[in-house]
């Protein structure tokens, strides 16, 4: 039985441990230490994840690197990991971007301004932030790979602790005097309403383990499950499937955000470092789209056909309604928040079309918007720390003081509109002629959305990047080598993945067609079939 599943976990959880161990003090020295630390296991975690990628066999069994340890034996409970393609890929997204968030969050728990009486204002513990920094990226790797239904639940509920200090204590300094009361309301309305997606989750769970148990199945085991549900040796009254459905999928479509169940993640954005930002949009929202594919579909497939088209409409108005917002702000950060709202739209659309294309779309989705938005999101820090000002008013000229920061800005703003040539293009394609090809009038409606992307992706950088120089921007340095190192791979990446996104569609298809074969679905078959002459040719 491999351990490295368990290995690749254990390294962020160990080095959080060890991060928050250090000796504390304000020198920079100390600080520096820490930083580096932190920064070395995120880089052994990456290398980790792409081995787990690499040794992945797209063509082997759907769970692969399988390992089991008994917890509570019980209640049939095992500390159980497993990977498939979508795991693998999600979980290698999430190394690729700590360390990213790592360097761009170089300073942002460094004392703040000296006060007159000679103390640090927003004093914060450089330990403490990157020790919560690497505690998020543990539990979210742990749950791309667990294969026990209560395992995930434990993590999918702990990783919020990490993200309210994250949101909360180390938020950004940009929001004004009434920054500490902004942050700290942003934090518990994001846990709030997390906790309470996962105490209807609970209920589900427990639910799920009593039907099971009554029929001689006590265990949590997933593969078990959903391999029961499928030959019929677990029988769920369609009344019993539904409401766990909605039990499991009201959790994750607050964790993803969905429509109407989003407003929380507005607030926790525009509050938090762009850092934090990025863990939260990129990396902790993944967990609920994925998690839709893993439990929603594999253990309530004809709840879930049931549900598909309500589903869809609410990630219609999504759609919609993030994009409509975002062509409205006046925040940047908030701006990109609503963006993401919309951009989640699209994943679950193509969730939830169950078809081949979307599904797969989707999954692609999930990396693209997770490295675009991040490259975005990043350079949007850069930019606010300089001017110190979230507001887009106050910004106006840059492209002509840091014409660097001005074009991966671009880069990112194209990406977010998906533009053809860079990686969401391919998966808002997919998941577009997906949705079409089943449900045809949500996939017309759903286009709308690409014309509003444009028009708030463009708006954003005329109005910041183009035009007269402000009075504020005209001292502004461009992007620094520290800097550049976290947006290069980035654009790197999305650029690769736009014009050869085939490594990554290698690994999720064998992965989505399981899902498919699970709720007995097959894309829909062509309106106007092709016909064969009788020399074989088509006409």
């Amino acid at each position: 039985m491999s351990v490295l599943l368990t290995v690749t976990c254990a390294v962020p959880a160990a080095g959080a441990v060890l991060t928050a161990a250090l000796p504390a003090g304000s020198t920079e020295a100390r600080r520096r230490t820490t930083k580096a630390v932190a920064l070395g296991v995120s880089a052994v975690t990456l290398a980790l994840a792409a081995v787990v990628a690499l040794r992945f066999d797209p063509h082997g069994a759907r769970y692969q690197l399988t390992e089991s340890y008994s917890w509570i034996r019980s209640f049939g409970i095992t500390f159980s990991l497993g990977v498939d393609g979508i795991g693998a890929v999600l979980a290698l997204l999430t190394a690729v971007l700590v360390p990213m968030v790592m360097l761009a969050s170089w300073h942002d728990a460094d004392p703040g301004p000296a006060a007159p009486d000679g103390t640090f204002e927003n004093r914060r513990r450089t330990q403490a932030f990157f020790a919560l920094i690497l505690a998020v990226e543990a539990m979210v790797i742990v749950s791309f790979y667990a294969t026990d239904v209560f395992l995930f639940y434990v993590f999918f509920e702990a990783m919020l602790i990490p993200m309210y200090f994250l949101i909360g204590g180390f938020g950004d300094r940009a929001g004004g005097p009434e920054s500490a009361r902004q942050r700290s309301y942003a934090a518990v309305k994001f846990l709030l309403y997390n906790l309470l997606g996962g105490l209807v989750m609970l209920a589900a769970v427990i639910g799920l383990y009593v039907i099971a148990q009554d029929q001689g199945l006590g265990t949590f085991d997933l593969r078990t499950l959903t391999g029961a549900v499928a030959d019929g040796s677990l029988k769920l009254s369609g009344t019993a499937q539904d409401a766990l459905f909605l039990g499991f999928f009201f959790a994750f479509a607050v964790k993803a955000p969905l429509w109407p169940l989003h407003t929380w993640l507005p607030n926790a954005m525009g509050e938090a470092t762009a850092g934090t930002a990025v863990l939260i949009t990129a990396v902790v929202d993944k967990v609920g789209t994925f998690a839709m594919l893993r439990f929603c579909l594999g253990l309530f497939p004809d709840a879930s056909k049931t549900f598909a088209p309500a589903i869809l409409v609410l990630s219609l108005i999504g759609i919609v309604y993030g994009a409509l917002l975002a062509v409205g702000q006046k925040d940047i950060k908030r701006l990109v928040a609503y963006a993401s709202i919309s951009h989640f739209g699209f994943i679950i659309m193509g969730i939830f079309a169950l078809t081949s294309q979307g599904q797969s779309g989707a999954t692609l989705y999930m990396v693209n918007h997770g490295l675009s938005t991040a490259a975005w999101m990043l350079v949007a820090g850069f930019l606010i720390s300089r001017r110190g000002s979230r507001l887009i008013a106050d910004y106006g000229g840059v492209q002509k003081v840091a014409p660097v920061l001005a074009g991966t800005f671009l880069i990112g703003s194209l990406a977010t509109l998906s533009l053809p040539g860079l990686a969401p293009f391919v998966s808002e394609f997919l998941v577009l002629v997906g949705t079409f090809t089943r449900y045809p009038a949500i996939g017309i409606v759903a286009t709308f959305g690409i014309v509003l992307a444009a028009l708030y992706a463009l708006l954003l950088y005329q109005r910041t990047m183009t035009g007269p120089v402000k009075e504020g921007v005209r001292a502004m340095p461009d992007l620094k080598v520290r800097e550049l190192a976290v947006v290069a791979p980035l654009v790197a990446l999305t650029v690769l993945l736009g014009v050869y996104p085939k490594p990554l569609t290698d690994l999720v298809n064998p992965s989505v067609d399981a899902t498919l074969s699970q709720v007995h679905r097959t894309d829909p078959a062509p309106a106007h079939p092709v016909a064969a002459t009788s020399g074989g040719e088509q006409k």
